[in-house]
C-alpha cells in the first residue's frame, strides 16, 4: 500500500477524513497529524416510517448527504481534494440493503437497526421448539467439551437489532429479492458496503470484520459468514460480501465524484470505531458510548468472551494478523429519550437538563422506563413499554427530567454489571457520545458503578476512530502508541457518593421496569408501533 507521502503531488496530502454515518447525524471531520479537527460538516439523518413500526432510510438521499458532507468539510477547512491523504468510514450497524448485482439498483430502502417489522418473527423463533432443541444440544456439548463455541450456540437468541431475521423477513416478503437471490443476482450489504460500492462506481464490493460481526450472521470463531445460521434461516450464502481487514486498501473514490481519487483505507462499525478512537487498545479497556443508544464495550483481547449475562461477542477490528475482540451490552433509547422530552417542550436546551435535575433533591418517587424500542440486555423484552410512574400533583418538569436522566444512569448500571463478569481487570473506562456531555448522568453513573470515567475533549469518537484506522493504513500515523498521545481528556468523573445511597431509587425504578414488561400483547403490537 502506498504511503501518504509517496506519489506525484502527494506531499501536500497531510489530512485524513473521518466520516461517521450515525443513527441521527451524518458527520465528517478532517484531521491533521495532531488529530486536530480542521473542518467539519454534518447532516441530520432522515428516517422514513412507511408502516407502523418500520424504520427505513432512502439510499439515494443518504448517498447525496454523504458526498455533500465530505465536500463541505474539505471546503470548511480551506483545503483542496489533493490535500486529503485518505478516507475512513464509520457506519451505524445492523442497517442493511439489498440490490441487483447487474444493475446496481436497490430492491428496497435501507432497513434500519431500529426497525421492528420482524419482532413477531423474533418472538416466534425465540420460543420455537427448534431453537430450544439447538440450545439444549449445545448446552450438553459445552458441558462435555467446555468449548466456548458451544456456549455461544447454547445461548442463541434473536433480536430485532441484528440483521438476521430482518433479512429473512425481506427474503420472505419481497419476491423480487428472493428471485434475485435464487438467480445469484442479489447483493446484500450494510451501509459501509453500499457506500463503498457507490464510491467506487460498483467496482468494489466488500465489508470489514467489525461490520460483519455486528450482523448476527457472522461466525467469529471461524471468521466467516455462518453457513449453519444462514441455512437455518434460509438465507443464501451467495448474497454476502467478501470480508476484509478493517484498515484494508479498499480502492479509491472514483475521480468523477470529488474531482480526484481519494484512497479508502478503513471501513469500521461505529461502536468499534469509537473504541479505536478512544485508544482502548488493551484487554480490560472499557468504552461507554451514549448517543441514540447506550453501548458498553470491553476489549477482551484475542479471546472471544461468551456471556450468560447478555453481553454479545464482537470483532473490534482486524489489522493484519491482529484480531481484537469485544464484549458488548447495549440499550436503544438514550439520546432518543432526551430528544423526545425536548419535542414535548419539557426543556428548552439540552444543556439545561443537568441543572434542572440538580435543582430538586430527588425525583419525588417518579421513575421513567426508557423503552420506546423495547428493552435490550439483560432484560430482552421487545414488548416493554416506555412509561412514567409515580406521578403526583406536586410533580414538576424538574422531577420528570431528573427521572429521565436517572433512568439512563440506572440502565448504565444494569449494563455494567454483566461487563464485570469478563474475567479481566477492567482498567480504563472512557465515555463518548453526545449524552456524555450531561454531567448529571456522568456523575451518577460513576457513583453507581464506583469507577472513574474519563471523558475526552472531542466526543465524536467514531469519526476519529475511522480516521485513526485509515491513517494507520496510509502511514499517516505510525502506530498505536502515537495515537495514544493524540487523545485528550477533558474531565475525569470520580465517585462522590456511595452507590448504596441510590438503592431506594433504583429499587423503585426496577419495580417500574418490571411493570412495563410485556405491556403490549402480540395482538396490540401494531398499536405500540404507532408510537414511533
Amino acid at each position: 500500500m502506498p504511503r501518504c507521502d509517496e506519489g506525484p503531488g502527494a506531499a501536500a496530502a497531510t489530512y485524513v477524513l473521518g466520516v461517521d454515518v450515525g443513527s441521527t447525524v451524518l458527520r465528517c471531520h478532517v484531521y491533521d497529524k495532531a488529530a486536530t479537527v480542521r473542518g467539519t460538516s454534518c447532516k441530520k439523518i432522515e428516517t422514513l416510517h412507511p408502516h407502523l413500526g418500520w424504520v427505513e432510510l432512502d439510499p439515494e438521499v443518504l448517498w447525496t448527504q454523504f458526498t455533500d458532507v465530505i465536500k463541505e468539510t474539505v471546503q470548511a477547512a480551506g483545503l483542496q481534494t489533493n490535500q486529503i491523504a485518505g478516507l475512513g468510514i464509520s457506519t451505524q450497524r445492523g442497517t442493511f440493503i439489498t440490490w441487483n448485482k447487474k444493475t446496481g439498483k436497490p430492491f428496497h430502502n435501507f432497513i434500519s437497526w431500529q426497525d421492528l417489522r420482524a419482532s413477531q418473527l423474533v418472538n416466534s423463533w425465540n420460543s420455537s421448539l427448534i431453537l430450544k432443541v439447538i440450545r439444549t444440544v449445545f448446552t450438553v456439548l459445552h458441558f462435555l467439551t467446555q468449548s466456548s463455541r458451544y456456549l455461544t450456540a447454547s445461548n442463541l437468541t434473536f433480536t430485532t437489532q441484528h440483521v438476521s431475521l430482518r433479512l429473512s423477513w425481506i427474503l420472505k416478503n419481497i419476491t423480487e429479492v428472493q428471485q434475485a437471490a435464487n438467480a445469484n443476482n442479489c447483493c446484500f450489504g450494510t451501509i459501509d458496503t453500499w457506500l463503498l460500492y457507490k464510491l467506487t462506481k460498483g467496482s468494489v464490493y466488500a465489508t470489514d470484520y467489525s461490520n460483519a460481526s455486528s450482523t448476527g450472521l457472522f461466525e467469529p470463531f471461524q471468521m466467516c459468514w455462518s453457513s449453519n445460521l444462514s441455512r437455518l434461516l434460509s438465507i443464501p450464502m451467495s448474497i454476502y460480501p467478501p470480508v476484509e481487514d478493517t484498515n484494508h486498501s479498499f480502492g479509491s473514490v472514483d475521480p468523477d465524484i470529488f474531482g480526484l481519487p481519494i484512497p479508502i483505507t478503513a471501513l469500521v462499525a461505529d461502536q468499534q470505531a469509537a473504541m479505536f478512537g478512544q485508544c482502548c487498545f488493551h484487554a480490560g479497556d472499557v468504552k461507554l458510548t451514549m448517543g441514540t443508544g447506550t453501548f458498553w464495550d470491553v476489549n477482551t483481547g484475542n479471546q472471544l468472551h461468551m456471556s450468560r449475562g447478555g453481553l454479545y461477542p464482537l470483532i473490534g477490528w482486524k489489522i493484519g494478523k491482529e484480531v481484537v475482540f469485544l464484549a458488548e451490552g447495549n440499550t436503544s433509547d438514550t439520546g432518543s429519550t432526551i430528544k423526545w422530552a425536548k419535542e414535548l417542550d419539557l426543556f428548552t436546551s439540552v444543556e439545561d437538563t443537568s441543572r434542572m435535575a440538580q435543582s430538586v433533591a430527588d425525583s419525588e418517587g417518579v421513575c421513567f422506563v426508557p423503552s420506546f424500542s423495547g428493552l435490550q440486555a439483560p432484560v430482552n423484552d421487545p414488548y416493554a413499554c416506555a412509561s412514567f410512574m409515580g406521578l403526583k400533583p406536586t410533580t414538576t418538569r424538574n422531577h420528570l427530567i431528573r427521572a429521565m436522566l436517572e433512568s439512563v444512569a440506572f440502565r448504565n448500571k444494569q449494563l455494567y454489571d454483566p461487563v464485570k463478569e469478563v474475567r479481566l481487570p477492567l482498567t480504563t473506562i472512557r465515555a463518548d457520545g453526545g449524552v456524555s456531555n450531561n454531567s448529571f448522568i456522568m456523575q451518577m453513573t460513576s457513583d453507581l458503578i464506583n469507577k472513574k470515567i474519563d471523558k475526552p475533549i472531542n466526543t465524536d469518537m467514531s469519526c476519529l476512530g475511522a480516521a485513526f484506522l485509515a491513517g494507520l493504513g496510509l502511514g499517516f500515523w505510525t502506530d498505536k502508541e502515537q495515537l495514544k498521545k493524540l487523545r485528550r481528556t477533558e474531565i475525569v468523573f470520580e465517585p462522590q457518593r456511595d452507590s448504596g445511597e441510590y438503592k431506594l431509587a433504583m429499587d423503585n425504578w426496577i419495580k417500574g421496569v418490571q411493570r412495563s414488561l410485556n405491556w403490549y400483547s402480540h395482538a396490540s403490537h401494531e398499536w405500540k408501533n404507532s408510537l414511533f
